[in-house]
């Protein structure tokens, strides 16, 4: 056995380091976003009106919502009759560890700080949930539900990725505070808000909440980590319903191409149809040269939620196929908007719905948000749709018939140039056959 003394200090030093070492990072699942992505625009990975864990706690702006975190605290134990939160701070102070170490960065605030964090930020949230969908349980002079721009705001900042509570942590403290009401399950209320975030953000039809309530039915709450990971969840429960497991084993290891923008599509005859059916945006299918895509809305808050997700698809799904459906997605629209022109191509058809203003304002955004995203080679969701676009565009039979189709079917005018082209060839070609016949007949005389 070497003595300290002879062992060399940088081996003691890094020695110290592994000791020191534990295996927290496997129990993390709620991070800060990397500064890579944050430089490119930090404003869209901070809170606009509400903090929710502690990387954003304290911060100035924030500090209304501050004031009514207690305000719903106090309006919770007014309800319950009581007049202390002593046996609520003892439940947090049991959870704290547990809860710290869920956080991969460092916590600055120190575990008094923590509790009183944690016990107000869960009942916010708890409260939140019942307020919204049991509406006899709202305060008349509530600003949330009384100034139209405030739960918009609110419904940004609980989808960021770094503004996340430990969802046990809510399980606690809605476990202690339940009422007598049919709809006063933590799992039911959160799928019906989620739902309306979705809707909300999205603006495309949706499977309906009821069928997505019964497809949840008894989800366990030891599976939701945080209530982004429970909204892309419910996001995304379709995908388990509608793509059979030998799909998503042989799209692991399908090769894929890049298809062509919606314009160059067009052109080699490929059609664009809005689907008609309820489902999710992210939806999208290819049969007998027509490309079925459901309404997506682009708006003001697309590219924070885009962002938000997408880091969280990276951090928590990267073997999982099928559900890294946003980043899929994000991919899918940058293949096929390149330019105004395709803006212009989808919106008329019904597909996109434009709320930012100019065609040019979509490209711009796209492209802004295509920096956060890297499209696999394999493990991709459209890989079976990207290779039937490409095997059919690259079909001369369907690149001959959309030049037909473009050159002379384009317009009632070009119809009707092509009709008038074709009666004169064929009243030639019946003047040239008298010719001859008369000819013919004249040598026999």
């Amino acid at each position: 056995m070497l003595s300290n003394a002879s062992v060399d200090p940088v081996s003691l030093h890094l020695d110290e380091k592994l000791a020191h070492l534990c295996g927290k990072d496997s129990e993390c699942y709620i991070y800060k976003v990397h500064d890579r992505l944050r430089w490119q625009n930090e404003k869209l990975y901070e809170p606009e009106i509400i903090a929710i864990g502690p990387y954003h706690h304290g911060k100035d702006n924030l500090q209304w919502m501050e004031k009514h975190k207690l305000r719903y605290l106090q309006l919770l134990l007014k309800r319950r009759n009581e007049t202390s939160v002593d046996r609520y701070i003892v439940a947090m102070r049991d959870l704290q560890e547990r809860a710290l170490r869920c956080y991969a960065n460092s916590v600055w605030l120190n575990k008094d700080e923590f509790v009183k964090m944690m016990l107000l930020d869960s009942c916010f949230l708890i409260e939140l949930f019942r307020k919204f969908t049991i509406t006899s349980m709202r305060d008349r002079n509530d600003p949330l539900f009384k100034i139209d721009w405030i739960l918009p705001s609110i419904w940004r900042d609980l989808l960021l990725f770094e503004n996340q509570l430990p969802f046990f942590v809510l399980v606690q403290l809605f476990d202690m505070t339940k009422v007598l009401d049919p709809h006063d399950n933590i799992i039911d209320l959160a799928i019906r808000y989620c739902c309306c975030v979705s809707q909300y953000l999205f603006y495309s039809a949706s499977p309906g909440l009821e069928k997505i309530l019964y497809a949840y039915n008894g989800i366990s709450t030891c599976g939701v980590k945080h209530f982004l990971g429970l909204a892309h969840q419910i996001t995304s429960f379709s995908l388990s319903k509608s793509v059979p497991l030998t799909s998503v084993i042989a799209n692991k290891k399908k090769i894929w191409e890049h298809i062509h923008c919606a314009i160059e599509l067009h052109e080699v005859g490929i059609k664009f149809k809005k689907s008609k059916h309820n489902t999710f945006f992210y939806d999208v299918k290819f049969k007998n040269g027509v490309l079925e895509i459901p309404t997506f809305v682009i708006h003001e808050k697309i590219e924070c939620l885009f962002r938000n997700v997408i880091a969280y698809e990276q951090h928590h799904l990267k073997e999982d196929i099928g559900l890294k459906y946003i980043s899929d997605y994000l991919t899918f629209l940058c293949c096929l908007i390149n330019s105004s022109q395709d803006v212009s191509l989808l919106r008329r058809r019904g597909i996109l719905k434009n709320m930012l203003g100019g065609d040019e304002a979509v490209v711009s955004i796209l492209n802004k948000i295509s920096t956060c995203a890297f499209a696999p080679r394999d493990n991709f969701y459209y890989s079976q749709v990207f290779n039937d676009v490409s095997e059919y565009s690259k079909q001369r039979r369907n690149i001959w018939t959309a030049m037909l189709r473009r050159n002379y079917f384009s317009s009632p005018w070009t119809i009707i140039s092509f009709l008038g082209a074709i009666m004169l060839l064929l009243l030639t070609l019946t003047q040239t056959m008298f010719s001859i016949l008369a000819y013919i007949c004249n040598r026999g005389c």
